[in-house]
């Protein structure tokens, strides 16, 4: 699976010169804890809720631009990245985000709550088709395997006293 698959497509910028105010009050009326710090069509940086001080941050905000407080040095991923390398880019750099860019465009941001959301519904893996064996038209060998692996498997034993024994 690739981040292409579970990335939020919509993406919230700020401008660097944006008052650190402006972009906590965006964050919270957008409901994100990240937004992509953007000059005319390139990333420059990146600044979570964190870096805002959070709820109690209004001293760290006033008088502030998100140029002085957001991370200028992104980690970006590409959208064929996989699962796991998104994953371990944002685990290995304690990070909050992935900013996915295509050639030099922004198409769209994965967060760690995308790649929790995806272990808690599980992920969509395709269902390989399994078919019963059975030993009927595969010969003499077919009988052999079945007797051997009834030998070997105490749930497949005739002797019910193996599992009492064992």
């Amino acid at each position: 699976m690739r981040i292409e698959d579970i990335m939020t497509k919509t993406v919230w910028s700020v401008a660097p010169d944006a008052s650190a105010e402006v972009a906590w009050q965006q964050m919270k009326k957008r409901r994100v804890r990240h937004l992509v710090v953007m000059e005319s069509s390139r990333v420059v940086g990146i600044i979570s809720e964190r870096d805002l001080g959070s709820s109690r941050g209004e001293r760290v905000r006033q008088d502030r631009r998100v140029a002085e407080l957001m991370t200028p040095h992104v980690v970006v991923a590409a959208p064929e990245t996989t699962i796991k390398q998104a994953a371990n880019l944002l685990r290995g750099r304690v990070i909050g985000c992935l900013p996915v860019i295509d050639g030099k465009t922004l198409v769209g941001i994965v967060t760690t709550t995308d790649l929790l959301d995806l272990i808690g519904r599980g992920a969509e893996r395709p269902v390989l088709e399994t078919k019963r064996w059975t030993m009927k038209g595969r010969g003499p060998r077919a009988a052999e395997v079945a007797r051997t692996h009834k030998a070997t498997h105490p749930s497949k034993r005739a002797d019910k006293d193996y599992a009492a024994r064992a």
